[in-house]
């Protein structure tokens, strides 16, 4: 594979196009297209909606020189499909308008697809090279591909811990550890997962609304762990059926309109929550706590990330912030809060 300095720099703007389907498109992946003529752009497109047109497709309708299409190379972040869903393959597509190349940064995982876009391209005489960019492509698509290869939704942890190592007093009260500014940013990444969990603790001392406030976009589905089936639901937000809930329990419980109840008969609650949730299309799961239920994700070890706010502040005595075995991929700052970032060591999305 001859790989050039302009084939990184036209995939690099692909997956920015496809970072533009980010809370969209799951439990489908992101994906980015552009399409170049002598290393001249002449279109470009992403997945923008689940349901909607394929990057491809989006790219090849924003071409005003159709003409150009035989000569063209395509940059597409993931391999195009190859089978019937929601659209059409897209691997036919570029082969009706016999397109020179394909750059693909990724093959797609999806036993649907997983090489036989590449096969079919090739077959139709269409030079195709896989690999330009292939780790922040994993990266970008780390839902999709846990998604695919451990056939459960991927799992973020979050949490906000004192600079003495507390989530809670030992009242069970949290607030407030983080600063505004860190708690829009949560807000901002409600938008982004497919469900947001907590445990019966948290809605019994916080009564969380559990929606998209401080920011713009849909609201996540709410899911509610609580295996004793304790919470009233007739006295909390999370229950009152402004947007769709889950309700988790081992124990059949009535459930008031637009929250769904489902009782875990098996071995394994965390485990078995996941599965029921992967049934559901769900991508992904932002666990905001609390102690007990972040826990019991580790003990489990079902998790990719966990996302830790720091605060400048002390409680001497409470509920202990949870210490994850990973890898720090990102620290930074805001204001005076901190931001770390740590990876799973087990995680499955990165190439082994």
């Amino acid at each position: 594979m001859a790989i050039s300095p302009l084939d990184e720099k036209y995939m690099a703007r692909a997956l920015e196009l496809a970072q533009l389907g980010m809370g969209q498109v799951s439990p489908n992946p992101m994906v980015g297209c552009v399409i170049t003529y002598k290393g001249r752009i002449i279109g470009e497109g992403w997945h923008r909606k689940f349901g909607g047109p394929h990057a491809e497709v989006e790219a090849i309708r924003s071409v005003k020189e159709t003409h150009l299409l035989p000569q063209s190379t395509v940059y597409v972040t993931l391999e195009p499909c190859a089978h019937h869903g929601k659209t059409p393959p897209c691997a036919d597509l570029l082969v009706e308008k016999k397109v020179k190349r394909v750059v693909m940064a990724l093959q797609d995982p999806n036993p649907k697809v997983n090489g036989g876009g590449k096969a079919r391209l090739e077959a139709a005489g269409i030079t195709v090279d896989v690999g330009v960019m292939e780790e922040e492509a994993r990266a970008q698509n780390r839902r999709f591909l846990t998604n695919m290869v451990q056939q459960r939704p991927y799992v973020i942890l979050k949490w906000a811990q004192t600079a003495d190592g507390f989530l809670a007093r030992a009242n069970g009260d949290s607030k407030w550890i983080s600063h505004a500014l860190s708690r829009q940013q949560v807000h901002r990444w409600r938008t982004e997962e497919d469900a947001i969990l907590v445990g019966p603790n948290t809605v019994r001392l916080d009564n969380p609304a559990l929606t998209v406030r401080d920011w713009t976009g849909e609201h996540p589905l709410r899911v509610v762990l609580d295996r004793k089936a304790s919470l009233n639901p007739e006295d909390f937000q999370v229950f009152d059926g402004t947007v769709p809930t889950r309700w988790y329990t081992q124990a059949d419980a009535p459930a008031p309109k637009g929250v769904t109840q489902v009782t875990i008969t098996e071995a394994g609650f965390i485990a078995a929550v996941l599965n029921d949730l992967h049934a559901q299309g769900i991508g992904s799961v932002f666990v905001e706590g609390g102690a007990a239920i972040l826990d019991a994700f580790m003990t489990a070890d079902l998790w990719d990330e966990a996302r830790i706010f720091g605060a400048p502040v002390t409680f001497g005595d409470g509920f202990a912030a949870p210490h994850p075995v990973g890898v720090t991929v990102e620290e930074l700052s805001i204001l005076d809060n901190t931001l770390t970032r740590i990876e799973n060591k087990h995680t499955p999305w990165r190439k082994s």
